[in-house]
């Protein structure tokens, strides 16, 4: 029996497609922009269509072309597609040019006749006067042809099993004469809060996240490079974190097994603290936040803060503040962050901090992502099956590229900023809008 075809729109590094191939669904293509982005997508989903682009130069018949699945029905598309939220005087907000990338998505979703769409965003888009742009595209959907699952929700991360407090407003729907999916229920509370009305379990903590994972600091070689052999891993192991090292027989749900090899330390990259940060550090309680750098220290018992993305090269390139552990003096790794956020060990991410934080900042975490994706799968009325093949990563050199060299291996221009000789100022190229508006909060 085949598996759904599902595409995924402004795809990152791939939360949403993990979570949906986790789900049953056959990922076969993913739109991304930013070329280094687009590279750790290839390299995690080699048997994916990654297509380096703005899915403004793109339409439906690109894609299934790209993606090789002919006439084909697609299942679902799903994506966060990045938008301001705000209407120009005299304009409706999806005519203002600054949400043109909304009105890609609906335009896609549309011209592949999917069954299905799922319309991820921040919680801030149900907010205010941003409200108004959330109503306009309601009707876009509907004029589209779409019935909508309404009211709406806001769903956190922590109320699925992700150790991280994470809110992400949820839009979906389903082509006018097919069944409606529901939301996903709650599965769990926040690690270390009272039980509510459900009873729901408890879910994992940070330290039921982490304290498997070997310290980072004990190895020299991760001040140079970001994976390392561990000859002997940390006793202990939560059920949280068995299921993202590929200890169970479950514990790629319905995903395809990767072949990788469980021994390597990945994307552990250290930071270099000074001996005054690390008393700071240090003399922080778990909960609150370290007064000079401003870094939320992750509490044992309970989950993260919301995990954020960097700033774009538009303004200043910065790192994310990235939390500090709660046993050792100093901010998380990239593996840490990907442990909060429920990626699997074998999910590999651009070597540098920089990129790397951003990639799972700017994600869905999977098992999020696995619970919307099941309800579509329900509704199309398929039963999920299991792949026994296992499948090889991509290339770790995919990994390792700037931005000029995921360019060119990508085939397409460099995006970098055009300096404008009257000002001074540099011209913003459109990945570094797209991004900027992914990580603005709207």
């Amino acid at each position: 029996m085949a598996r759904p075809l599902g595409i995924d729109l402004f795809a990152g590094a791939g939360g949403m497609s993990l979570g949906f191939e986790q789900a049953g669904f056959d990922v076969v293509a993913a739109v991304e922009i930013d070329p280094v982005h687009a590279a750790v997508h290839e390299f995690n989903f080699p048997k994916c269509a990654t297509i380096a682009q703005s899915v403004s130069s793109l339409t439906g018949a690109d894609i299934r072309r790209m993606a090789k699945i002919g006439d084909r029905p697609v299942d679902v598309v799903f994506g966060g597609a990045p938008c301001q939220g705000f209407s120009m005087i005299g304009q409706r907000a999806l005519e203002d040019p600054r949400n043109a990338l909304v009105r890609d998505f609906v335009r896609i979703v549309t011209e592949l006749e999917a069954r299905y769409f799922v319309f991820e965003n921040v919680k801030g888009l149900t907010i205010g006067k941003h409200r108004a742009f959330l109503d306009e595209l309601i009707q876009a959907f509907e004029s589209a042809g779409y019935e909508l699952r309404l009211p709406w929700k806001v769903l956190n991360a922590a109320s699925f099993g992700v150790p991280q407090n994470r809110e992400r407003l949820i839009l979906m729907g389903a082509r006018r004469g097919l069944k409606v999916p529901e939301y996903p229920p709650n599965k769990t509370r926040a690690a270390g809060t009272p039980a509510d009305l459900e009873n729901l379990p408890e879910g994992p903590s940070c330290e039921d996240a982490l304290s498997d994972l070997p310290d980072a600091e004990t190895f020299l070689e991760l001040l140079e490079a970001d994976a390392v052999k561990v000859r002997k891993w940390p006793q202990g192991r939560s059920s949280y974190a068995r299921m993202l090292r590929g200890l169970d027989n479950e514990s790629n749900y319905f995903g395809y097994p990767r072949e990788w090899v469980p021994s390597l330390l990945t994307s552990s990259l250290r930071t270099d603290h000074s001996d005054i940060s690390r008393r700071r550090f240090k003399a922080t309680r778990e909960g609150e936040v370290e007064p000079i750098s401003r870094f939320f220290k992750l509490p044992r018992r309970g989950v993260s803060n919301t995990l954020r993305a960097g700033t774009d090269a538009s303004r200043g390139a910065f790192t994310s503040p990235r939390p500090l552990h709660y046993e050792f003096a100093r901010c998380i790794t990239v593996r840490e962050m990907a442990r909060l956020h429920g990626f699997p060990d074998w999910f590999r991410f651009h070597q540098t901090k920089w990129h790397g934080a951003r990639q799972i900042g700017n994600s869905v975490p999977p098992l999020l992502a696995m619970e919307i994706a099941r309800r579509i799968i329900k509704a199309l009325g398929a039963r999920p099956t299991r792949p026994r093949a296992a499948i090889a990563l991509g290339d770790p050199q995919l990994l390792n590229l700037d931005m000029a060299e995921a360019a060119r291996f990508w085939g397409v221009a460099p995006p970098i900023g055009k300096r404008n000789q009257k000002s001074g100022a540099k011209k913003r190229s459109q990945i570094e809008i797209e991004n900027q508006l992914s990580v603005s909060g709207i």
